[in-house]
């Protein structure tokens, strides 16, 4: 399971010109579940999610964790992160798991955040969405929960 996290001011996505999912600040998170991810890469993408350090304490140094910042979440599924470009110009999606698969660790994921405290909404998996955002920082971060499980999450 891969994700891109974005420190955001506030963010929201759109379908059909109708919002469906917004946040204040917090994290603005794309999500991409790849072929062989399980549950147990939900649960560590989660808690690393939320308990890693990049917002700012009183001393604007990043020290604090989205949960202690009492931040919220925009969650998008995205297939576009299994992305494999290593022939020619076009890209593969072929390791990016199955729709049905996919939704279900994107849905555990969301309920394994949200069960940490975090108030998260989404977009609608599948569909073809606008996003707008005012990013904070910019903090980016990529995370990858095959490499975080290698490591103590």
């Amino acid at each position: 399971m891969k994700a891109v996290l974005q420190r955001v001011l506030s963010a929201s996505v759109s379908v059909d010109g109708e919002i469906v999912g917004k946040c204040g600040q917090g994290l603005f998170v794309l999500l991409g579940v790849i072929e062989g991810d399980t549950s147990l890469d939900a649960q560590i993408l989660a808690k690393k999610v939320c308990e890693l350090r990049i917002f700012c304490d009183e001393n604007d140094k990043m020290n604090l964790s989205l949960l202690q910042v009492g931040g919220q979440m925009l969650v998008v599924s995205n297939f576009t992160l299994g992305a494999d470009c290593t022939h020619g110009r076009r890209p593969s999606f072929t390791s990016a798991m199955e729709p049905e698969g996919a939704n279900a660790l994107y849905e555990e994921f969301v309920s394994l955040c949200r069960a940490q405290g975090v108030s998260a909404e989404t977009g609608v998996f599948g569909a073809d969405m606008r996003i707008t955002q005012t990013d904070d920082g910019p903090v980016t971060i990529l995370l990858d929960s095959k490499e975080l499980g290698r490591k103590k999450a």
